[in-house]
């Protein structure tokens, strides 16, 4: 069975508490991202009792068999999840209250529908459309329409199989549209559709480029066939169909994060509202840094290296235009939520890998301009506040005071000041900063952020073992409780996790953390605590507080970000098998093919590019470091085709359910006795062999780093 045959896009379609996936149809990084609009109101997408059409750019489409039955807006259809089938490239469904099969397939800039009518000779659709948008009909075949969303122009062209008939309009405060008739011949109407955010012309120019002379089937099959290449570029043996089920589900996911939106060469930016030249390089955008920098960006880097240095010089023109490194680029700007300059992460880590086909010192002076005149808040953009310059001269973010009334007005209500938390994860991108100001020979600026790096031991409290608030004065904040305080989502303190997973989040200084906790054998134990501390008192209190620690093993979140990388802290241990341990059981406990399968906000592929790293054996613990932790692979044999046609090897010789320990390792025939690789063993095409067993192998992975390892590229 090929790849792409074994993707599930209802994996993960009922979450946990939060959100949902959707059954998303789209081409790996394309533009046209299509899902069936369900109940409003039901956030689990498979729950969802009815369908109110489908997506086209701004608007929607709805095919139905009687038009003058009810007002055409707000229609929709009972459906059967039993009469259903999703792929990654298509989508088909049964609108049982019209008797009408649906089915719809993408390009990258446009989508193909096609509606079978079970009474011809006439086809009913709906459209519709933003309120105060425009229409026109171009001909008896083809409309055109469009409106702003968000500030963001959308154009839409539709073009119909046969010639259809303007029944009526309707208009309301939040919604405009039209009734159509065809007549449907032998009962099939196919529409294909061409988005744009330039101007209706290249909305029908992408069109034309895409579809034109193509069948539904035509369309389908080369989607298919993207995807199947996309898809294989890593390939596995062994392994049960449901690991397979759940890798490459994955690995689809993974793919959909960060969307070309060029067009013929140009693009529409929202960060200065412009039209731009492309000069030949596609513009990147939708993506969640703070939960994408961990793992996912180092996926795609590994998969396309070249896509990946183009997403890093969308963000250096996002800064030309707006003057800052988002935080969250969608295609209506940026939004400013989460913590942490994690961009700068992200473009180190490329840098560090030896990709350097981007625009290195603008992106520098991008990094140093958050670091240094951009606010730490959460959920803000803005100039630097009081608390930032506490930051600046303490080297720690401020907390309130235990009856302290908030006093800053920047400060957002909802999301707080999350001081250890924007302390801990700003400590990490000043070292990323620090790293990438050495690499091009900006030694000042190198001291200073590196010095900022270990900011981290300014939260840590010696006393209690954990990582916890300070007021402005220097004094801890008293009494405070590592599981419970913080409030809710623990935000006074920390974003959306407690006290137990921020005390580990310190990825670019591994050592000095084991130091501060007294040494590698209590750091272990304190691992070991964190999986089994338990809730003191009932599980929904705790969850009640932190609906986004999901996923939970004692204190350990698998369903939150902020704790991906810490069953891997175990390499740094005397104990490295207990990284393979815990990582077996979290993948068997918390990834399954079904709708329940993925135990957190999936956050544009998040929660499964961590999977896919996982099932293939590696991790990268910390971006910006040119290297991955070993942990326990589910397959026999994992290839990843690189670039110019190479191919870098796992092979895990006996691995089983049981056999999950590894026994002895070595890269190319040299031993490995460290529980870690480089990056540049990785691009040159080494071959990794892993012996496993049954039961432990205690003393592997504890040696010294073979020779020539290095955090460089």
């Amino acid at each position: 069975m090929l790849a792409v045959d074994y993707v599930n896009p209802m994996i993960g379609t009922i979450g946990h508490l939060l959100t949902s996936t959707a059954p998303v149809v789209s081409l790996p990084h394309g533009m046209m991202k299509l899902a069936p609009i369900t109940t409003p109101g039901i956030a689990d997408k498979y729950l969802a009792d009815r369908i109110f059409g489908f997506p086209a750019g701004c608007g929607y489409l709805l095919p139905v068999r009687d038009l003058a039955a009810a007002e055409p807006s707000g229609r929709s259809s009972r459906y059967d999840h039993d009469l259903e089938t999703a792929a990654p490239y298509a989508y088909k469904v049964l609108l049982e209250d019209e008797d009408i099969e649906a089915e719809m397939t993408v390009s990258h800039q446009s989508a193909h529908y096609r509606f079978r009518y079970a009474s011809p000779p006439e086809a009913g659709l709906i459209l519709g459309y933003p309120a105060g948008g425009s229409f026109q009909r171009l001909s008896d075949r083809a409309v055109r329409f469009g409106g702003t969303v968000a500030g963001v122009p959308h154009f839409t062209q539709l073009e119909f199989s046969q010639p259809v008939e303007l029944v009526r309009t309707w208009a309301s405060e939040r919604q405009a549209g039209c009734a159509l008739r065809a007549a449907a011949g032998a009962g099939v109407l196919e529409v294909r559709a061409g988005i744009s955010h330039i101007d209706g012309e290249q909305a029908e120019r992408n069109l034309r480029r895409e579809l034109a002379g193509c069948s539904f089937e035509e369309t389908r099959l080369t989607a298919r066939e993207t995807w199947q290449r996309a898809l294989g570029r890593l390939g596995v043996t062994g392994g049960t169909e449901e690991q397979k089920t759940i890798f490459y589900t994955s690995l689809y996911r993974s793919l959909l994060n960060m969307s070309s939106i060029t067009e013929d060469g140009r693009y529409y930016s929202a960060y200065d509202g412009r039209i731009h030249d492309g000069e030949g390089r596609d513009f990147y955008v939708a993506d969640n840094i703070w939960d994408t920098y961990r793992c996912l960006h180092p996926l795609q880097l590994l998969l396309d290296p070249e896509r990946k240095q183009d997403m890093i010089q969308s963000y250096v023109r996002m800064y030309e235009q707006s003057g800052w490194l988002p935080q969250f680029p969608f295609v209506q700007g940026d939004l400013p939520v989460m913590t942490g300059n994690h961009t700068a992460a992200l473009i180190y880590d490329v840098y560090n890998k030896g990709y350097r086909n981007f625009d290195a010192a603008k992106a520098f002076e991008a990094m140093k301009v958050n670091a240094t005149e951009i606010t730490m808040l959460p959920w803000v953009h803005g100039p630097l506040t009081e608390l930032d310059r506490v930051y600046l001269e303490q080297g720690f973010y401020p907390a309130l005071r235990h009856g302290e009334t908030e006093r800053v007005p920047e400060v957002h209500g909802f999301e707080r000041r999350q001081s250890v938390a924007v302390t801990l994860e700003h400590a990490y991108d000043d070292w990323c900063v620090a790293q990438m100001a050495q690499s091009l020979g900006q030694e000042e600026d190198y001291a200073a952020f590196a010095k900022r790096g270990q900011n981290y031991r300014n939260v840590y409290n010696e006393a209690t073992g954990f990582m916890s608030p300070k007021s402005a004065d220097g004094e801890w904040v008293e009494p405070f409780d590592p599981k419970y305080g913080g409030g809710l989502g623990g935000r006074d303190y920390f974003s959306e996790c407690n006290a137990w997973i921020y005390s580990f989040h310190v990825q670019h200084d591994i050592e000095g953390l084991i130091a501060l906790m007294g040494g590698p054998e209590r750091f272990e134990a304190r691992l070991d605590a964190l999986f089994e501390e338990q809730y003191d008192g009932s599980k929904y209190r705790f969850l009640g507080q932190f609906p986004d620690a999901t996923g939970l093993i004692g204190q350990y979140c698998q369903g939150n970000e902020p704790a991906f990388h810490i069953p891997y802290l175990y390499n740094y241990t005397p104990s490295p098998w207990k990284t393979q341990r815990r990582l077996r059981d979290i993948m068997k406990l918390w990834y399954q093919a079904t709708p329940t399968g993925i135990c957190g906000d999936e956050d544009n592929g998040a929660m499964s590019s961590w999977y896919v790293f996982s099932a293939m054996g590696l991790y990268p613990i910390c971006p910006g470091k040119a290297s991955y932790e070993i942990g326990s692979p589910l397959f026999e044999k994992t290839e990843l085709a690189l670039p110019g046609g190479g191919t870098f090897t796992i092979r895990a010789e006996g691995v089983s359910a049981r056999n999950k320990y590894i026994q002895s390792a070595d890269i190319d025939g040299r031993p490995l006795e460290e529980p870690r690789i480089r990056h540049a063993d990785i691009a040159a095409g080494a071959a990794l062999t892993l012996r496993m067993g049954e039961r432990p192998n205690q003393a592997w992975g504890t040696g010294v780093r073979y020779a020539g390892q290095t955090d460089k590229a």
